[in-house]
């Protein structure tokens, strides 16, 4: 658990150097670390400003580095189910007591963690009128962040209570307790899938941002996204591909690490339509994201009927896979979106909506999405069925010829 938490912080501290945090004035580097390892398990932060009674400031931040959360959930899923992988049967008892360990131990990082989330920056002015008014009336704006205590503990074990239930079902060593025995057949096969798909969602992204890292430069960049938000992007794009559609907008100066046609289409007056349509207007490369959810999630079904029984029948399996992905989607949903807001104004100049100010939000119309979800689900489901038994009967006929 402990090694999770320190692989959170490594990732968290490369990706952030990488964008260019170590630079930030107060020696206030390590407390933003941690307070991005808070935001990754679900924590939540308070932003507040403080710039005198002359001026105001407005500050929000809803995101999660999702590259510091896969990080920590996979390490930590190793070290949960390490000790079971040689276990034939286990009790219900006897997972809980191990469960209870690990939890009590994250419980108390979680504390210290969130108490350790808490930073004041002072923000420049940059030049012009606001700077020399700023002079002139000795305005000093000051933005920080403090980490909700006991929001931070609520989520951060819901947080881990997921990963270590996932990591249960998604395993193919780890036993079940006796009682649970069609969880085997009818949960452990569609969760593998679904683990199996957005992780290969994940190396697709990596391959892709190396490849764009050594052919259009901007490394640090590249890398900044890998190590704190690649699933951030990833991961819409398989629901972008399977149709679903968000809205979203970037203003002013600030915006997000992210590719440049995503950057063009949310730059934009009004609120803005994010889909595959809307993107291969820009780019017709981002047909491919159709493609790519087509292959990806065949073969996820496919991988589903593989290690299930052969004795179901496709329509369960159609069923099961629908289900599956809907519920993946609806996760992505929830965990994916964006909301990020900053606004400053001296004496009235730049009311917290020009000049210094910047937002950036993405959101899913996440009911539709889990809609195409499901029907996507059944038909790769009943495809991967048919293609596993005729797999099948093509090595039952092999084996016999030969």
């Amino acid at each position: 658990m402990l090694a999770g938490l320190v692989a959170m912080g490594v990732v968290a501290a490369l990706g952030l150097w990488a964008a260019g945090a170590a630079d930030l004035p107060d020696n206030a580097f390590p407390r933003v670390v941690v307070a991005t390892v808070v935001t990754a398990v679900g924590g939540a932060l308070e932003m507040s400003g403080d710039a005198g009674e002359l001026a105001a400031t407005d500050a929000g931040l809803t995101v999660m580095p999702l590259s510091v959360t896969l990080t920590g959930a996979l390490v930590i899923a190793r070290g949960f189910l390490r000790p079971l992988r040689h276990r034939t049967v286990i009790g219900a008892p006897e997972l809980a007591g191990w469960a209870g360990r690990i939890a009590v131990l994250w419980l108390l990082a979680l504390v210290g963690t969130a108490f350790a989330a808490r930073q004041t920056f002072e923000v420049p002015l940059g030049e012009g009128l606001l700077n020399d008014l700023g002079d002139l009336f000795g305005v000093t704006p000051r933005v920080g962040f403090t980490a909700d205590v006991p929001l931070t503990v609520l989520f951060g074990l819901l947080w881990l209570a997921g990963v270590l239930v996932l990591a249960l079902l998604a395993s193919r060593r780890a036993p079940l307790p006796g009682g649970l025995p069609r969880l085997r057949t009818s949960v452990r096969p569609p969760a593998q899938a679904m683990v199996a798909l957005l992780l290969a969602y994940v190396v697709v992204g990596v391959v892709v941002a190396l490849v764009t890292a050594g052919t259009r430069g901007h490394p640090a960049d590249t890398f900044a996204v890998l190590l704190l938000g690649l699933p951030n992007l990833a991961w819409p794009a398989l629901t972008i591909g399977l149709g679903a559609t968000w809205n979203g907008r970037v203003e002013g100066p600030f915006g997000l690490p992210m590719p440049q046609v995503l950057d063009e289409v949310l730059r934009t007056p009004d609120v803005s339509t994010v889909n595959v349509g809307t993107l291969a207007e820009r780019d017709g490369r981002m047909w491919w994201l159709l493609v790519a959810a087509a292959v990806l999630v065949l073969a996820a079904g496919f991988l589903m009927v593989s290690r299930s029984p052969a004795r179901a029948p496709a329509w369960l399996h159609a069923v099961r896979m629908a289900v599956a992905l809907a519920l993946t989607v609806l996760v992505v949903g929830l965990v994916g979106r964006i909301s990020a807001h900053y606004g400053l104004s001296v004496l009235g100049i730049g009311d917290l909506g020009g000049g210094l100010s910047g937002r950036v939000f993405l959101r899913p119309r996440l009911w539709g999405a889990v809609g195409l979800a499901l029907l996507w689900g059944l038909v790769a489901g009943f495809l991967g069925a048919l293609l596993a038994r005729w797999v099948g009967e093509r090595s039952r006929s092999g084996r016999a010829g030969s």
